[in-house]
């Protein structure tokens, strides 16, 4: 094994023709997916990794410069991708995930045959004709109430992102995967995720992209699904789900797991006929 695998604790799963990379987001690690992977496996080759810094990972190989922005993490996909010979995946990616694979389909296409963003978003912050869902005093006082006691932060922030009371399996399961983090590089992604700025990116991103997006979110109101549908250089589709919270795919797998499949499964143009004959949802696609 080779020490970006190593790094990464890289799986690959199934034997499928096809490849699928699923990336988790912040607090979480590649167990997120657990719900997801035993629908993949018998059809494609499925790819599991850690993002550097989560509770899993190594400490001692995270770089507070390089994962300063999200272009580091991007970078550690493209080696990813190229330690094992990947030509072309579907990509999946949670929350800061979807940026992290917007930004590497930019310099490799090539690589990603779509991008499927789950509760992804291009800023956080509030700004002048764009809504993000934060001010900066609020993101000033996240910071600082880890900084202060990450414990009993890590306890207050679990059942607020996902949505749920502290007794329910997936807050729980949020907060072990929060709690393993160390405290200061925890401290450290928070602040490089909540005050990134990548609208002036998305443009550049041409390959197909599939938005889905809880309808109730604390950390992204669903109108910034429709600004990346606006704003993507590329085709793109969105669905919001009659999920809520921030990690849909943990907390309501039985209403999130089939829409996944069906984003995986179908591309856009399969997806306009479908939703055209089928479906009553909120889909939205590009002219």
């Amino acid at each position: 094994m080779g020490i970006v695998e190593e790094a990464h604790n890289l799986k690959v799963l199934g034997s499928g023709d096809r490849v699928i990379v699923l990336a988790h987001g912040f607090g979480t690690d590649q167990s997120v997916w657990k719900h997801l992977v035993p629908h993949l496996v018998d059809d494609f080759r499925v790819v599991l990794y850690d993002n550097m810094g989560a509770g899993t990972t190594n400490p001692e190989y995270f770089d507070f410069n390089r994962y300063a922005t999200l272009e580091g993490y991007a970078y550690d996909l493209l080696a990813i991708l190229e330690e094992i010979h990947v030509d072309s995946c579907i990509f999946v990616g949670h929350s800061v995930s979807a940026m992290v694979g917007a930004v590497a389909s930019i310099s490799r296409p090539d690589f990603f045959s779509k991008i499927i963003m789950i509760s992804g978003s291009p800023r956080y912050l509030n700004d002048v004709d764009y809504y993000g869902g934060f001010e900066q005093e609020e993101l000033d006082q996240l910071f600082e109430a880890m900084e202060a006691n990450y414990k009993a932060w890590c306890s207050g922030f679990a059942p607020l992102v996902v949505g749920g009371d502290l007794e329910s399996v997936a807050v729980q399961e949020f907060s072990r995967t929060l709690f393993n983090m160390r405290p200061d590089i925890s401290l450290s992604v928070a602040q490089t995720i909540f005050q990134s700025d990548m609208r002036q990116i998305l443009n550049l991103v041409t390959v197909p992209c599939h938005i889905l997006q809880s309808v109730k979110d604390l950390a992204v109101p669903v109108v910034v699904s429709e600004y990346l549908h606006q704003n993507l250089g590329g085709e793109s589709i969105v669905e919001v789900m009659s999920s809520d919270g921030h990690l849909p795919q943990l907390s309501s797998p039985d209403i999130v797991i089939p829409v996944l499949l069906k984003h995986i499964r179908y591309d856009i143009s399969k997806l306009i006929v479908i939703s055209e004959a089928d479906y009553h949802g909120d889909f939205k696609v590009t002219p």
